[in-house]
C-alpha cells in the first residue's frame, strides 16, 4: 500500500516565498498546498485534513496570530509560525496564542525543514479505533482529579468531556504525566518533549506550562497539579 503524504498548508502572502517553501517541501517527501491569506486557508482546511500548518504572522486584513488563536480554538493541527519579528515578547505571544514553534525570518528552508519533522515527529499518528495503544512509562491511561489523560490516543478529558491540546502541549503533559512526582528541569522537559538537538529556550516551557495550567487548574496561580520545584524546574502531582 503507498504511503500517504504528510500534508501541509502553508499560509504566506509573499508571493515568491510562499512558492519557494512549496516547492522546497515537496521535493522533500510532503504534499503542500501554499495561499495567500485568511479566506483562501479557510477554504482549504474546510476540504482537506491538513497535518501541520506554516503560518506567516504579518499579513494584511487578518494577521496571523488572529488566525493561530482562531484555529486554535476549534483544532489541535500543529501550527508553525513564521515571523520577521524575531524577539522573545513575540515568541512568547505567538507560543500563547496556540503555536507549536516559532521560526524567525530570514532563515533557510532546511532550518524549516528541520522544524517540521520535528514537530510532526512528536505528534501521535493516528490510530484506528479498537487499535492497541504504544505505551509510554508503562501506561496509557492517567487520572488525576476529574481528569482523563489517555496517552495512546492523545486526549485529555475533564469529567468526560473533551479538551483540545496543542501538539506542544501534549507532548509536555506527556512527559510531566509519564514521570509523577519526579521534578524535572526545564532542559530535561524540553529534551524529552521535543528531542535532542533543538534550541532550549526556558521562557518558552514556561510559557507551555502556562497554557497547561490554565487547562486543568482550578487555580492557575495556585497549581495543584503542575508545581513549580523551585532551583529545579516542575513536577507533576496527580492527587496531593
Amino acid at each position: 500500500m503507498e504511503k500517504r503524504l504528510q500534508k501541509i498548508a502553508v499560509l504566506d502572502d509573499d508571493m515568491r516565498h510562499r512558492e519557494l517553501l512549496k516547492r522546497y517541501l515537496n521535493e522533500h517527501g510532503f504534499h503542500v498546498d501554499a495561499v495567500p491569506d485568511a479566506p483562501a486557508l479557510d477554504r482549504i482546511m474546510a476540504r482537506e485534513r491538513f497535518d501541520l500548518l506554516v503560518l506567516d504572522l504579518m499579513l494584511p486584513r487578518e494577521d496571523g496570530l488572529s488566525i493561530c488563536r482562531r484555529i486554535r480554538a476549534s483544532s489541535n493541527i500543529p501550527i508553525i509560525i513564521l515571523s520577521a519579528k524575531g524577539d522573545d515578547v513575540d515568541r512568547i505571544i505567538g507560543l500563547e496564542m496556540g503555536a507549536d514553534d516559532y521560526l524567525s525570518k530570514p532563515f533557510s528552508p532546511r532550518e524549516l525543514l528541520a522544524r517540521v519533522r520535528a514537530v510532526l515527529k512528536r505528534k501521535p499518528v493516528s490510530m484506528l479505533p479498537g487499535a492497541p495503544g504504544a505505551l509510554y512509562g508503562g501506561q496509557t491511561l492517567v487520572q488525576f482529579g476529574p481528569f482523563e489523560f489517555n496517552l495512546a490516543n492523545r486526549t485529555l478529558t475533564r469529567d468526560g468531556t473533551q479538551i483540545s491540546l496543542t501538539s506542544g502541549e501534549y507532548a509536555l503533559l506527556r512527559v510531566l504525566a509519564s514521570h509523577p512526582n519526579n521534578p524535572l528541569s526545564r532542559e530535561k522537559l524540553m529534551d524529552m518533549a521535543k528531542g535532542r538537538g533543538l534550541e532550549v529556550f526556558d521562557r518558552s516551557i514556561d510559557v507551555q506550562i502556562s497554557r497547561l495550567r490554565r487547562l486543568i487548574e482550578k487555580d492557575s496561580d495556585k497549581p495543584s497539579y503542575i508545581q513549580t520545584v523551585w532551583g529545579v524546574g516542575y513536577v507533576f502531582v496527580p492527587d496531593r
